[in-house]
């Protein structure tokens, strides 16, 4: 098993978590929701896994690169 940095392409906040620590998700699965320019935008799992570690809470500010989730697959 591998573990995947599931990082924000953009800047903004974090407007809602979907997901669960334990979790098993699929390919372009949402794991974040961000709001950023009044859109709100997913970041989606690279590939199927288990969420790992959510290192980000709803109403966070963050920025471009920065690791929101960890996957394991």
């Amino acid at each position: 098993m591998s573990l995947i940095n599931v990082e924000s392409e953009l800047a903004g906040t974090v407007w809602s978590i979907p997901v669960s620590p334990g979790e098993t998700v699929e390919e372009d699965d949402p794991l974040v929701m961000v709001e950023s320019m009044k859109m709100e935008i997913p970041i989606s799992a690279p590939r199927d896994g288990v969420v790992k570690e959510i290192k980000v809470a709803e109403g966070d500010l963050i920025s471009a690169g920065q690791v929101v989730v960890i996957l394991e697959s």
